[in-house]
């Protein structure tokens, strides 16, 4: 018995170890599993960063073509209903479900009950894709602030490398026509949608200066550095698209944002903005008199307003026109070019002046408003704007509660948090200037997901991030 015990240490440590490896996993082993990590955020990164190339002429704004972003979204929300049936998991919080779904029944609503509701249905696709479906994507997709910090990265990126070319167009004179010069910068969104690159520009300039105001914890000092980098150089192709409501938008959203992140940071944040905008038009002369004309002609709106401002409010009296004639239910999609002529005044003219960056002259029908508010009231009547404005009042309004919140919890995504108010409050504000319409219209349907997350998915709020 003694030499049977005396033996058994020496066939134990005879065989092979037992337990895991001890050391770091192989470098192939890394790799798979960040890409098992980040692969169901693939079609969101896609559909965003899609926007970097260059557009055919037949996905240009007013065209009627799909862009390849509009496609990608569409595989977007297919890869999110599939994982969310293979996964079995919970699609949304019922408050959630109701915030992003009521504003289908405004679109029903104008749909089915205007004259042609055939003619309504390509409207019907498009508000869906955008302020349905494409939200619902993103929020199923996001699963924490990682995931939504991968693609306030990729906005920045885009933004970038939109901008890049944008100040190249403005410093060789390829860019859209503006006052008799081809300077304005639109990326490669064309002329045809001049709000196209001012859109992306102001996505990624909020998006770092959030990443600027509040970096998480644990951040590298090179990001650290990088992110309020990005967000002064993006001022400059954003003040070269020569976009007045571009501008108004990100001057609200930026200040709300810095006031967002306590007294002591906003008198810092705003002593440095304000030397970056001295220093980029006062001290370099980036277009300082083209931008101070366009500045000042925002208030003359009743002594001697610009063609655009004039157009801009004979349809405004147009869209409210329609609504007076059908007040609850509107004229139906995509009615108001229909019913503008009966509406509108003599005074409006029958079309706006395009050329430049690679396309020849031509005009450019007015079809709609250029204001979403207007536009929903005057296609989808009270109901349509009340579901529409109550959706993202509630999103907006839960992400600062939340945000307010997450200034007091030290594991919250704070970043994250500011990011989604400044996106969703730009695009609030921007509406009263503008409207859905062009390639980048998809990526409003990513800002309003991204907001959505933030604001109403269900998380635990103790985890750090």
């Amino acid at each position: 018995m003694s030499v049977l015990w005396s033996a058994e240490p020496a066939v134990r440590t005879a065989g092979p170890p037992v337990g895991p490896p001890v050391g770091p996993p192989p470098a192939a082993d890394r790799v798979r599993r960040a890409a098992a990590h980040w692969w169901p955020l693939l079609p969101l990164i896609v559909t965003v960063l899609l926007l970097a190339a260059p557009l055919a002429p037949q996905s240009q704004a007013g065209s009627g073509g799909l862009a390849p972003a509009d496609l990608a979204s569409g595989v977007l929300v297919l890869f999110a209903l599939v994982r969310v049936v293979r996964t079995r998991a919970r699609p949304l919080t019922p408050v959630a479900a109701i915030v992003l779904g009521i504003p289908a029944v405004g679109f029903a609503v104008a749909t089915v009950t205007a004259a042609d509701p055939q003619a309504g249905l390509p409207g019907l696709v498009r508000y869906l894709q955008v302020f349905v479906l494409v939200p619902a994507a993103v929020v199923l997709l996001l699963r924490d602030a990682r995931d939504f910090r991968v693609v306030i990265g990729c906005l920045t990126a885009l933004a970038l490398v939109q901008g890049a070319i944008g100040i190249h167009q403005y410093a060789t004179g390829t860019g859209a026509s503006y006052m008799g010069e081809d300077i304005r910068a639109v990326g490669t969104f064309g002329p045809t949608d001049v709000m196209g690159m001012a859109t992306v520009v102001a996505y990624g300039l909020l998006a770092a200066a959030a990443l600027a105001l509040r970096p998480p914890a644990g951040t590298p000092r090179k990001v650290r550095l990088l992110a309020p980098a990005a967000a002064g150089v993006l001022i400059v192709p954003l003040a070269l698209s020569f976009s007045r409501g571009s501008w108004i938008a990100t001057a609200v959203a930026a200040l709300a944002m810095i006031l967002l992140t306590g007294l002591r940071q906003a008198v810092r944040a705003l002593a440095v903005l304000t030397a970056v905008g001295v220093v980029l038009v006062g001290g370099f002369g980036v277009g300082s008199e083209m931008i101070s004309q366009r500045l000042s002609s925002i208030t003359q709106v009743t002594a001697a307003p610009d063609r655009s401002v004039t157009d801009r409010y004979t349809m405004w009296d147009a869209a409210t026109s329609m609504w007076r004639e059908q007040p609850a239910a509107g004229v139906g999609l995509k009615g108001f070019p229909a019913h503008r002529d009966g509406h509108a005044s003599i005074g409006l003219s029958s079309g706006s002046d395009t050329a430049g960056a690679g396309h020849a002259f031509q005009k450019q029908p007015l079809l709609s408003p250029h204001n979403m508010y207007l536009l929903v009231l005057s296609e989808q009547g009270l109901i349509g704007l009340t579901a529409f404005v109550g959706s993202w009042a509630a999103v907006l309004a839960g992400g600062v509660r939340r945000l307010v919140h997450a200034r007091r919890v030290r594991t919250a995504a704070a970043d994250c948090g500011l990011a989604a108010v400044g996106l969703m409050l730009w695009q609030t504000v921007d509406f009263l200037y503008a409207d859905i319409g062009g390639p980048s219209t998809v990526l409003t349907g990513v800002v309003l997901g991204l907001a959505a997350w933030w604001a109403l998915a269900a998380r635990d709020e103790k985890t750090p991030a």
